[in-house]
């Protein structure tokens, strides 16, 4: 232990001896670590977000697409080769026993307007009666349009509370008509969406009937997504089964055809956006790996420097019987001293960005614990292997000669 205290003191003697030289040093450490913690904290607030964002779905809720993929997709050859989802194959869906609700979904984008304001672009969602049931969120004033309404193709609007602020200002937008694509809708209720990290209740909406969307708003062909809610009784499992045998016998597919659809349940939707936060935390290991290096470059120089001028003292150290284990302890814990406040430094100022990342974000950004061990003992490895080459040298050194350097 005094053998440790001793080079870390001798550490920040050098420290504040070369001022500019172990700035440089730290700066790339804290650089690395800064990454690595901002962004692990990053993808353990996405992860906490998303999954936020599945349980406001209700956490029983799963989804059926079209494409069979239903992991990382690189190569979409199977998407076009698989038949759309259709209607009718949602109502075969809703009809089994393990099944409380199927929830159509249709999505593109159109201009809104009322009176002389014209909002561009704005996306218009097409879903089947009972909705609310699976994306959460409040409906007031108003109300969502009944299964009736849905089936007429009735066009009314359920708007949400961005379009209503945007085009309504404070006026009562209940009863008002606006024009989707064109097309005049009568606004029936105004949506709160659930708060989610991706912000998309702060862009302006409209939920319109799933008849009505096909009928007045589609202009060419889009993809059907199906919410799927099991029945209280059942489990996912048995009802993700019961879904892929009435869609497999639907489209006539025999025992040895692969699914022309996808069943995606909120356990595989988490896996695979945990393989994406993966590639992602990889790459920025390896940007963050690049600042390491630059300072354990700055490492090797400046204990080199460091060796060269106290030749004379590790002289007189091994004269009067220091080994060479111990010459190279001091060198070492030395190296790791300096690439330690580096870590410390950068552990500060990530998680600094992580404090204001939450507080000006939706993003729940939260800092791991793993995420802390691994900075500060990267930040001391790259100390420790970098710091090696001139411990080694100094412990090498003979003795009558370092006596002799001036």
């Amino acid at each position: 232990m005094t053998q440790l205290f001793e080079g870390v003191g001798i550490a920040l003697q050098s420290l504040r001896a070369s001022k500019a030289r172990a700035g440089l040093t730290i700066l790339g450490v804290a650089i690395g670590v800064m990454v690595v913690v901002l962004m692990a904290s990053f993808i353990t607030g996405v992860n906490m977000g998303v999954e936020d964002i599945l349980n406001q779905l209700g956490p029983r809720t799963f989804f059926v697409q079209r494409s069979p993929q239903t992991g990382v997709v690189f190569d979409d050859s199977d998407y076009y080769r698989s038949p759309p989802l259709t209607v009718q194959e949602a109502d075969r869906i809703g009809e089994l026993p393990s099944i409380s609700l199927v929830v159509v979904g249709e999505f593109n984008s159109r201009d809104v307007e009322f009176e002389n304001q014209t909002l561009n672009s704005v996306e218009v969602r097409g879903l089947s009666a009972g909705w609310p049931r699976v994306m959460g969120g409040d409906i007031f004033p108003g109300r969502s349009y009944t299964g009736l309404e849905s089936a007429a193709s009735s066009r009314v609007v359920v708007i949400n509370r961005k379009l209503a602020d945007d085009i309504f200002g404070l006026r009562d937008p209940m009863g008002h008509r606006i024009k989707v694509g064109g097309v005049p809708f009568r606004v029936i209720g105004v949506y709160e969406p659930p708060p989610d990290i991706f912000g998309q209740g702060n862009r302006p909406f409209v939920i319109i009937p799933q008849g009505a969307f096909n009928k007045y708003v589609r202009t060419w062909r889009t993809d059907l997504i199906f919410y799927v809610s099991p029945s209280t009784s059942v489990t996912v499992l048995q009802a993700t089964e019961d879904v892929t045998a009435a869609m497999r016998s639907f489209r006539g597919l025999g025992p040895r055809d692969d699914n022309t659809f996808g069943i995606i349940t909120q356990e595989k939707a988490l896996e695979n956006f945990d393989q994406i936060a993966g590639v992602i935390f990889l790459v920025m290991l390896v940007l963050s790996s690049v600042a390491l290096m630059v300072g354990g470059v700055g490492v090797i120089a400046i204990m080199m420097i460091s060796v060269t001028e106290r030749t004379r003292e590790i002289g007189i150290r091994k004269a009067i019987g220091a080994k060479r284990r111990e010459i190279l302890w001091q060198f070492l814990v030395e190296a790791a001293t300096l690439t330690l406040i580096g870590g410390a430094i950068g552990l500060a100022l990530g998680g600094l960005a992580s404090v204001l990342l939450k507080a000006f974000t939706p993003l729940p950004a939260q800092i791991p614990l793993w995420a802390v061990v691994v900075a500060l003992g990267a930040s001391i490895v790259t100390g420790v292997l970098f710091g090696m080459y001139p411990a080694a040298k100094a412990a090498r050194l003979d003795p009558v000669e370092a006596l002799r350097y001036e």
